[in-house]
């Protein structure tokens, strides 16, 4: 039985909330301002382009989450959608939201919400299904929102904003990774290739810890290009040193699973508290 419900279920409404706070932040941050009507606006198509990517993700996936517990119950793998109303509702609203964007913010920012779209649904999506290597794929839609941000208030690509989008882009590696890690099982009997799987546990620690390592240094970078001051800077080096301990900690603990639980909520912690040092340090 058709039920609004399950439509806006399959738009992923936490992730897609998670992405509009970025997004926001990326405006907030950005020199310049908009005025409120284009930041309904940009945040409105923002939504509905994350709503598209995932509603078709939902629509090519609706197979393989069948087999994994925590996906089993979205609308298309429990039967309670047909998958043809995924796949109108996510063109649709892709087809809507991109051109809008294009023509009420600016093409910079529509151009990038397409390759956010694009990249998520046409490459990253299928990608999974052959190699780990999709993991890096799909944190470049992942980390395109605070950069879209940054270029609806200023109409163009800058280094500062490219550093907001390393943040996210980088932050991602070990987040996914430590799911990777935990949900080895259920990745496997959904024949999605993952880290741990295809590379191995080592490789799997070994990635998390140089990457949280990186995202340490590209946080920091913020203060040099003048998005934030010193407040934020104590807080971003005693915020990455804590998560780059949380990923370092898998090569000394024996069970694998607790350590991904552990650095999976670390990195949920630590880019919470990042955003919000970040805001409180601009105001």
């Amino acid at each position: 039985m058709l039920t609004v419900r399950d439509l806006i279920a399959l738009t992923k409404p936490r992730i897609t909330l998670m992405v509009l706070v970025t997004a926001a932040g990326g405006m907030w941050m950005a020199p310049g301002s908009l005025d409120l009507g284009s930041v309904a606006i940009m945040l409105l198509t923002t939504a509905m382009v994350v709503g598209a990517a995932n509603t078709l993700n939902c629509y090519l996936e609706r197979d393989s989450d069948r087999l994994m517990t925590r996906t089993a119950n979205r609308p298309l793998p429990d039967r309670r959608l047909e998958p043809s109303w995924a796949l109108a509702l996510g063109v649709a609203m892709g087809l809507f939201a991109v051109p809008t964007l294009t023509l009420a913010v600016n093409p910079v920012t529509g151009l990038l919400g397409a390759i956010a779209l694009v990249s998520y649904v046409a490459i990253y999506t299928p990608m999974k299904q052959y190699t780990p290597a999709a993991l890096f794929v799909g944190a470049l839609p992942g980390a395109l929102p605070p950069l879209m941000g940054w270029t609806a208030v200023t109409g163009s690509v800058a280094v500062p904003g490219l550093v907001l989008f390393g943040v996210l882009f980088f932050w991602q590696i070990p987040h996914f990774i430590a799911i990777s890690v935990f949900r080895q099982e259920e990745y496997e009997r959904a024949g999605l290739k993952v880290l741990p799987s295809v590379r191995g546990m080592q490789s799997a620690k070994i990635q998390a810890t140089v990457y949280a390592g990186v995202l340490w240094v590209v946080s920091l970078l913020l203060v040099p290009y003048g998005l934030a001051g010193t407040l934020y800077l104590v807080a971003a080096a005693a915020l990455g040193a804590y998560f780059f301990w949380a990923a370092l900690r898998g090569f000394w603990t024996e069970d694998a699973n607790a350590w991904a639980k552990k650095l999976f909520v670390a990195s949920l912690l630590y880019l919470t508290a990042l955003f919000a040092v970040l805001i409180v340090d601009a105001l």
